[in-house]
């Protein structure tokens, strides 16, 4: 099995969800199943009530139950839809077998939170100790720019 890759996604121009919905209507796109995997209920519901009423007219298929049966699954916990990404948000853990498992594991990160930029370098730290392949993207010049790789095969973007 060739393992996965995780790419970093330092938010400083978007909102999360923006940037999210970008990302899930990529990965589905390319067939694959996400699980969203956030620390708070919270978030998870205004996540999901942002993807069922923005845009009006661009539902993006998910749900918080019904395991297999979610294109994409928003949970603090079990990834319960055998999902081939995972998307982590505010600061939700992440393990190497999990990245090994996935074709793609995206970390989305708030870059005008100190807190949540020292989370994502420390998973960054162990990950890439782990041997796990990363990628760091920032948005701060107004595009996505690939600013740092660590190990693995190179892959496009999603």
């Amino acid at each position: 099995m060739s393992m996965g890759e995780v790419y970093f996604y330092h938010l400083t121009e978007r909102p999360l969800e923006v940037t999210l919905r970008v990302l899930l209507e990529k990965s589905l796109a390319a067939g694959w199943r996400v699980a969203v995997r956030g620390r708070t209920e919270a978030l998870l519901d205004r996540i999901d009530d942002r993807l069922w009423l923005e845009p009006p007219d661009g539902f993006l298929p998910h749900g918080r139950t019904g395991g297999a049966e979610q294109p994409v699954l928003l949970t603090s916990g079990a990834m319960g839809n055998d999902p081939h990404c995972l998307v982590s948000v505010e600061g939700a853990g992440v393990t190497p077998d999990e990245v090994a498992a996935m074709e793609r594991v995206m970390v989305l990160f708030d870059g005008h939170d100190d807190g949540a930029v020292q989370g994502a370098r420390e998973q960054w730290k162990t990950l890439t100790g782990a041997g796990v392949a990363a990628k760091y993207w920032s948005e701060a010049s107004g595009r996505w720019d690939m600013k740092a790789e660590s190990g693995g095969a190179s892959r496009d973007a999603v």
